[in-house]
């Protein structure tokens, strides 16, 4: 079964600069690796040779499991998100209830999560606990030192 993921169009667009690069440039390098490794000799003792040939493979199954990620990935419109509630793309200002610290974070897809920038995924304990929460409501999240309540203090794209 195949999961959908929702990305910006900065983070779709790096997802495809990344599948071109893979497909453009390491796959040729890659064959030309076993091409300069076939040359040296016997192939049963050719410990080159099988190098180049597994590094192809993980090459291979990384560009497969990229084209799967990118047949299921959709476009979100920012311009049709519900401001209402904490969805993919929301910009939040929550406030830790135990030390009264604000932080403000956007959720997006997995592959897009990038904490320093302040972007948190919507399947990791806080992005899950955030989701579908309205500004004054209470998000418990449970991580593994307990459980930690967040206010939504604002919602915006």
């Amino acid at each position: 079964m195949s999961d959908v993921s929702y990305y910006t169009k900065e983070g779709l667009k790096k997802l495809k600069d990344e599948l071109n690069y893979l497909k453009d440039v390491e796959r040729p390098k890659a064959s030309n690796d076993i091409g300069e490794a076939r040359d040296k000799g016997d192939l049963s003792e050719n410990a080159e040779y099988d190098a180049a040939k597994e590094a192809q493979g993980l090459l291979e199954m990384r560009i497969s499991k990229m084209d799967a990620i990118m047949s299921n990935a959709r476009l979100i419109d920012e311009s049709k998100l519900d401001i209402s509630k904490v969805l993919v793309l929301s910009k939040v200002v929550i406030k830790n209830l135990s030390n009264q610290m604000q932080m403000n974070y956007t959720l997006v897809a997995e592959s897009e999560a990038d904490l320093k920038s302040g972007k948190i995924s919507v399947n990791s304990p806080i992005g899950k606990g955030l989701l579908g929460k309205k500004v004054g409501e209470i998000a418990e999240v449970t991580v593994p030192n307990g459980v930690l309540k967040f206010e939504i203090v604002s919602i915006d794209r």
